[in-house]
């Protein structure tokens, strides 16, 4: 696999305590044991149903969450357990695009000033050259200087979802976290910013984490897949050969119940899969192996005992039962 780790979780725990009056403390375990490594310039797609996880996965490597366990490493050095506050340099380096830019944009600023803010505090160029810059970026996504005097109000929400990407651009980053950008848009516009987003990736050298729950998406921008089921990792693959070889139950699952438009796609997807049961409460996870209650394959051991995730050929692990004979992975 090429290019170097620059983000590399390690068992990463995030628990929210539900309140009680309850003697004994019970936790939401939001994410549970998560590992996972992304290197420089590639996409790695994060999929699962809501509540699977993704999102805190997203806030709590940016600060926004507090992690109960596990570490965070950009570039090598742990970022994780110092109270939440992130170093300046992981602040410039690292940024994130949210699922509705009308609640993370002021709307009392303008554009100019939601702009202008990043390129102060990161000192990007001397204040003489913000004005150059703040058009460079605009002419990046692909909008017009004219919009440097607008409120996010007056906007549509693809616009104020191009306004967000380039708020990301400002601060000159390397890594992108993109969190479901593009879910509350409409197909015209998706199209248009996923395009404009691979553009920007190979003409800025960028590399994303990419949240989604929308998995016909992922073929077509993700070098990696990662499953996320009620806080675990289920199975992570380079992308041609997790659509082509998935192996846990509850991907095959997600993938045949992808809607296709051709007789040749459908032959593509894996025999149609039907779970059993409902999702699980994630304030009462079941024991073993947290699918196992809607696991059609489910056998004696999965009630009992969590699995681990195994490598079953180069890059491609999976936690599942099934393939308990393969080799333990290391970093994924």
């Amino acid at each position: 696999m090429s290019g170097k780790p620059l983000l590399t979780v390690k068992h990463l725990k995030t628990y929210f305590e539900i309140p009680s009056n309850r003697r004994e403390k019970q936790y939401v375990k939001a994410v549970d044991d998560v590992s996972f490594v992304i290197r420089e310039g590639e996409v790695l797609g994060l999929v699962g149903e809501s509540g699977s996880g993704k999102s805190t996965i997203a806030y709590t490597v940016m600060g926004m969450e507090r992690e109960t366990g596990g570490e965070i490493l950009l570039d090598g050095v742990n970022i994780a357990g110092k109270n939440g506050k992130r170093p300046r340099t992981f602040q410039k380096n690292v940024q994130i695009v949210f699922q509705d830019p009308g609640s993370s944009l002021n709307p009392y600023r303008t554009i100019r000033q939601i702009l202008t803010l990043p390129l102060k505090v990161h000192n990007i160029v001397p204040p003489a050259e913000r004005r150059d810059k703040l058009h460079e970026i605009l002419e990046m996504v692909e909008l017009p200087d004219t919009f440097l005097d607008n409120k996010p109000g007056t906007m549509n929400g693809g616009e104020r979802q191009l306004v967000s990407i380039a708020r990301a651009l400002c601060c000159e980053p390397r890594f992108i976290i993109l969190d479901e950008p593009t879910s509350s848009l409409d197909v015209s516009i998706q199209a248009k910013i996923i395009n404009m987003l691979l553009k920007l990736r190979n003409e800025k050298r960028l590399t994303y984490l990419f949240i989604t729950h929308d998995l016909s998406l992922m073929r077509n921008i993700s070098t990696r897949v990662a499953i996320l089921y009620l806080g675990k990792m289920c199975e992570i693959a380079p992308t041609e050969t997790f659509y082509r070889k998935p192996l846990h139950p509850y991907t095959r699952m997600l993938l045949s119940s992808i809607p296709v438009i051709s007789e040749e796609e459908e032959a593509l997807k894996p025999e149609k899969t039907v779970p059993k049961g409902e999702i699980p409460s994630p304030v009462n996870i079941p024991s073993g192996c947290c699918f196992h209650t809607r696991c059609n394959r489910a056998m004696e051991i999965c009630s009992k005992e969590d699995p681990v995730m195994r490598e079953v050929e180069s890059g491609h692990c999976v936690r599942c039962h099934l393939f308990r004979d393969c080799p333990a992975s290391g970093q994924i």
